[in-house]
C-alpha cells in the first residue's frame, strides 16, 4: 500500500500537466488522472520496469484519454470538430477522426520506408523511441528524428489535401 501512495504522490502532478494538456480541462485531466492511478495500481505487477515509471504512466493516461474522448463524443451527440492540418497538433489527435485517419492511412501506405514503419511502430506499436532504435540498429536520437520527418511529411500530404 505504501508503493501505491508513493507513487501516486510522486508522479500526480506530472500525470496531471500531462492529460490538462490534451484536455484542456482542471476537471477533465483530474478526471482521467485518478483513473490512470487506479489503472496503473491495477496492472503494477504487469510493469515490468523496462521504461521510466513516468513514461509508463503517461502512456496509460494518454489510452485513458483517448477512451475517454471516444465515449464522450459518442454518447453527447457530438461530433470532432474538423479543422486544417495544424503543426501544433498531434498525429495522435488526429487519430480520433475517422476521415482524417483514413487519409493519414492513405498516405502512410504511399510513404517510404523508414518513415512508414518508424511512424507505425510509434503510433500504432506504442514503442519508445529506444525500442524503434534498437528494432532498426540505430540510436534513439535517429528514430525520434525519423519519427518527426515521418510526421511533418504527413502533416505537409493532410495541407495539400485541403
Amino acid at each position: 500500500m505504501k508503493q501505491v501512495e508513493e507513487l501516486y504522490n510522486r508522479y500526480f502532478h506530472d500525470v496531471y500537466l500531462y492529460l490538462k494538456s490534451l484536455t484542456k480541462s482542471d476537471d477533465i485531466a483530474e478526471e482521467i488522472t485518478q483513473e490512470t492511478f487506479f489503472k496503473a495500481v491495477k496492472s503494477i505487477n504487469s510493469f515490468k520496469g523496462d521504461c521510466d515509471t513516468r513514461v509508463w504512466l503517461c502512456q496509460i493516461a494518454k489510452n485513458t484519454f483517448f477512451t475517454h474522448k471516444k465515449y464522450s463524443s459518442r454518447f453527447a451527440g457530438e461530433e470532432v470538430p474538423q479543422e486544417l492540418p495544424d503543426r501544433s497538433v498531434s498525429i495522435e489527435d488526429r487519430l480520433e477522426d475517422n476521415q482524417q485517419t483514413m487519409a493519414i492511412h492513405r498516405i502512410l501506405h504511399e510513404m517510404g520506408e523508414p518513415y512508414k514503419e518508424v511512424f507505425s511502430l510509434r503510433v500504432f506499436g506504442e514503442l519508445s523511441f529506444r525500442q524503434i532504435g534498437d528494432i532498426f540498429g540505430k540510436t534513439e536520437s535517429w528514430a525520434r528524428v525519423t519519427f518527426h520527418r515521418a510526421k511533418l511529411k504527413i502533416i505537409d500530404e493532410l495541407e495539400e489535401q485541403k
